[in-house]
């Protein structure tokens, strides 16, 4: 501890300490590569951050200047006044940047450092980058989010907004990948798949789904991914009888939606639901069930049904109708 209070500590900073930069997950690796190396020294060093970034973190508005005994700038390019701020703040520090790319090695941004450990720089052999060396970190979930805000025909069944803002907000709490995905297809957005295939392949590599869409279910459970579904109508509509219809249990619905609910499926889908949708997929692939084509086929081969309420010419008899399966 002793040696500890005597050591000057080190203000780690970079893009993501301005209140008006930014965060990247290229930056924030670069930072845990330093922190690594500064904790196995060991150097007692803090982190300044976005506000807008981690609002309950230590920001640079306050920060007390003579604590430090250094300044560390952590990837990125070293050019603009926000740096150049940072060298009149900290003038007494010793200044080093680290991991960064030098535009002009003359500008004040880059000139003020005292040492600069550059990733690229004019007329020097460039580095790797800081966030390649970076501890590993245990892989997330990647969920795929489906939801729609229209379907107007529900009239006022409808709970399709307040079930997209409940489960957004409720997804953003969790520590996974979140990819927003899109059923409609188009052939000139280059944001959008084109090809069903295009989607399938998409939904194949996901670990969940979470959609309140029949299409979202279905497709997840076609692709063996499994979808925590949520039906946007009170009382129910398409998106439950199609879960029950596919006998998938992962169906939340808007009146009973809550974290809760959510947290339950979730934990569900991520596990014994990746067998269950694997099943399914399956099923589907060998053609599982009554889906009403070979119905319509067996239609469309019998005599044409004619209007109870037309005119028949005299001597006809009604088309037969095609009765229940």
């Amino acid at each position: 501890m002793h040696a500890e209070r005597d050591e000057p500590r080190t203000l780690l900073t970079g893009w993501f300490t301005f209140p008006d930069g930014e965060a990247t997950a290229g930056d924030v690796l670069a930072l845990h590569r330093v922190e690594d190396v500064l904790r196995r020294v060991p150097m007692p060093y803090d982190v300044a951050w976005s506000p807008g970034f981690r609002p309950a973190a230590l920001h640079l508005d306050a920060v007390e200047p003579r604590r430090y005994g250094r300044l560390v700038f952590v990837c990125g390019p070293l050019h603009g006044p926000q740096i150049e701020d940072l060298h009149r703040r900290f003038a007494h520090c010793v200044r080093v940047a680290v991991g960064t790319s030098v535009i002009d090695s003359g500008s004040p941004a880059a000139a003020g450092f005292h040492h600069v450990l550059a990733r690229d720089a004019p007329a020097a052999a460039p580095v790797p980058d800081l966030a390649a060396g970076a501890p590993a970190v245990p892989a997330r979930p990647v969920v795929g989010v489906v939801l729609t805000h229209g379907q107007h025909e529900y009239g006022r069944a409808r709970r399709h907004e307040e079930v997209a803002r409940r489960a957004t907000s409720w997804l953003h709490g969790k520590d996974c990948a979140r990819l927003e995905l899109e059923t409609r297809l188009d052939t000139r957005d280059w944001r959008l798949c084109a090809t069903p295939g295009q989607l399938e392949s998409v939904l194949a590599r996901l670990d969940l789904v979470v959609t309140d869409r029949l299409h979202g279910l279905v497709l997840a459970l076609r692709a063996g991914t499994p979808a925590l579904a949520v039906d946007p109508v009170a009382g129910g509509a398409k998106v439950t009888a199609q879960a029950r219809a596919c006998g998938w249990p992962a169906l939340v619905p808007a009146e009973r939606l809550d974290a809760h609910a959510l947290d339950r499926w979730w934990h569900w889908c991520l596990t014994s639901g990746r067998p269950a949708a694997r099943l399914l997929a399956a099923r589907f692939a060998a053609g599982g069930g009554p889906d009403g084509a070979e119905r319509l086929a067996a239609l469309l081969r019998s005599p044409p049904p004619i209007n109870p309420g037309a005119p028949r010419a005299p001597g006809t008899r009604p088309g037969r109708q095609l009765g229940p399966p």
